[in-house]
């Protein structure tokens, strides 16, 4: 089979067994996407899969400061000022 009969395969599945509501289906849609993508960082051996899920633990610390970050420029901007 190809690859891209794999891929399909893998989401019929995921529709078959119920996950109906959009926001399960693409949580399931990006961890396929992301195993796929561990798998190719692998094959290549760009990085070992230590350092590879050292640096992916980095990425998500990054991104949980990056949310708050935001999360505090949207609470000012929402502060009126007196007139």
């Amino acid at each position: 089979m190809s690859k891209s009969k794999l891929f399909l395969n893998q989401i019929t599945k995921l529709i078959e067994q119920g996950i109906y509501s959009y926001k399960d289906l693409s949580n399931e849609f990006i961890s396929i996407l992301r195993t796929k993508r561990d798998e190719l960082i692998y094959k290549l051996k760009l990085t070992g899969s230590e350092e590879t899920e050292v640096l992916n633990k980095r990425i998500e610390n990054l991104e949980k400061k990056f949310k708050k970050f935001e999360n505090q420029i949207k609470k000012k901007k929402i502060k009126k000022v007196k007139k």
